[in-house]
């Protein structure tokens, strides 16, 4: 798929993005507005997502903390209050935990389900008026752990595993409105996500290490390889593909 045919699929098609803050979402915002959308990236930190705003003009965006009851419905009007549509809705916003079994507490799982699979699935009811009308998208972000195992972070990878299935469910359910739901499942990338766990500093660079060696290609994946694959997957030239779930791991699911 070249960039030419990329840039007249998305031009002025209108993209919401969560998670824009920072990684995978920042990557996702400039890349689906260089290739001419009109993105409303979405996250919880102002000034994280003004850094993301600066960096193309097609950008705007939004801070609100997707897992208040009144978010969906605020961010979808934002949308269509600024450019009358929503084609496009890159459900990435989530969190990593980890957390043994041992540790495992009610209010951290609950928090974890909100955020992860109850928030995307919220705001995709929001946005499906408008997806049926302009026949659009939705892409989920889920992880390569949604279905592999993750010793002492199983609640995490549940997530991941539960938001692939509503991704086959809802793709299957909406093919009638010619709504394709897709999603991507990305090994480990570089982000602020195991920072944002917690963890000290020395614990995460070790974990990077760790992860770096069992990936067969021999590193952590960028956030821009990833936005790459939300762009060609969200791209109206794959007018025939819905229900997958696409893993990009460096070739970690194959061991």
């Amino acid at each position: 798929m070249s960039r030419i045919d990329t840039e007249a699929a998305f031009t002025g098609r209108v993209a919401i993005i969560t998670g824009a803050g920072s990684g995978i979402g920042r990557a996702a915002a400039l890349a689906f507005a260089r290739a001419g959308a009109h993105v409303l990236g979405v996250g919880r930190r102002r000034e994280a997502l003004d850094a993301t705003a600066v960096l193309h003009p097609g950008i705007t965006v939004v801070a609100a903390d997707i897992c208040a009851d009144d978010a969906p419905d605020a961010v979808v009007r934002a949308a269509v209050e600024r450019w009358g549509a929503v084609d496009v809705l890159v459900n990435n916003a989530g969190a990593t935990a980890l957390m043994p079994l041992a540790e495992a507490t009610g209010p951290r799982i609950d928090a974890l389900f909100r955020l992860n699979v109850t928030a995307p699935s919220l705001l995709a009811r929001a946005a499906l008026p408008q997806l049926r009308r302009t026949r659009g998208s939705i892409v989920n972000v889920s992880s390569t752990y949604g279905h592999r195992p993750l010793p002492n972070a199983a609640h995490y990878a549940a997530t991941k595993s539960a938001l692939e299935h509503l991704t086959r469910s809802w793709a299957l359910e909406l093919a009638p409105d010619r709504i394709r739901v897709n999603a991507l499942a990305p090994g480990p990338t570089e982000s602020e996500a195991l920072a944002s766990a917690g963890l000290t500093a020395d614990t995460v660079e070790q974990i990077k290490n760790d992860e770096a060696g069992r990936i067969p290609l021999g590193r952590r994946g960028e956030p821009g390889e990833v936005a790459t694959w939300l762009l060609r997957l969200a791209d109206p030239a794959s007018s025939w593909l819905t229900g997958q779930v696409l893993t990009l791991d460096g070739g970690l699911e194959l061991l």
